[in-house]
């Protein structure tokens, strides 16, 4: 995931978690399918294990670029890095048929950054192109980046106080949205989008933990009006992008 210069990292860094994130994008985005060579931006290359996966993948061709403002890659070779500052991406309009950016808005700043970060992605996605994007929601129970509770369901002036009270740190550098505002933006960024919270869910049960009782005997078996229920609470927001 990316981060502000100003902002504190918050890298995944192991090479299985991110592999098996890398087949989930693959798998809700439908890639496998498509064998052409396709160009590929993962914007906020963390670890860098996401975009290696795609560029030696084996289900399909990528040409594979990733940028981030703090180089914290693990796994460099196969693709091409390009270090940023802020949210402009240096890349000309059209140029990639797959954008992904998994867990990166909360990152990148204030609104109006956040609102550039979507906007970027938009224009260097060609149209007919597709996008992921993955962020937490506000109102999960637990943040997931400082493991409290409630932390970012206070006011914005409040959470850095409370993550000081519990004594996880000084200052709060996230800014998690909520469904509706999310999805608000992805609209003002020109983006037509599918929200796959409940398809994605059932990706990573199938792919790590086939077997599990809670998703042979519980999950599986949820019908659909359910999860349509439950889709603007829930803990991780997930999204198929369109440019429109």
């Amino acid at each position: 995931m990316t981060v502000n210069l100003t902002r504190s990292p918050h890298a995944a860094l192991a090479m299985d978690g991110r592999y098996r994130k890398g087949r989930k994008i693959e798998r809700l985005l439908e890639l496998a399918s498509d064998a052409s060579s396709r160009r590929l931006l993962e914007v906020g290359a963390g670890s860098g294990w996401i975009s290696h996966y795609f560029a030696h993948s084996s289900s399909g061709q990528y040409e594979v670029d990733a940028v981030d403002v703090v180089d914290s890659r693990q796994s460099k070779d196969g693709y091409r890095f390009t270090p940023v500052e802020g949210a402009a991406l240096p890349f000309a309009d059209g140029a990639f048929d797959i954008v992904i950016s998994n867990h990166v808005i909360e990152h990148v700043g204030d609104d109006d950054e956040q609102a550039r970060h979507l906007s970027e992605l938009h224009r260097v996605l060609r149209f007919g192109g597709v996008g992921y994007l993955a962020a937490p929601n506000r109102w999960m129970l637990v943040e997931p980046h400082y493991r409290l509770a409630f932390l970012s369901w206070w006011p914005k002036r409040w959470r850095s106080a409370w993550l000081r009270l519990w004594r996880k740190g000084s200052d709060y550098d996230c800014r998690p949205l909520s469904c509706a505002q999310l999805e608000r933006r992805l609209e003002n960024a020109g983006f037509r989008f599918e929200q796959l919270h409940a398809t994605a869910l059932q990706a990573t049960f199938e792919i790590e933990s086939p077997d599990h009782p809670l998703w042979r005997f519980v999950l599986r078996h949820v019908p659909a009006g359910i999860w349509s229920l439950t889709r603007r609470i829930f803990p991780t927001l997930i999204y198929h992008l369109h440019k429109a």
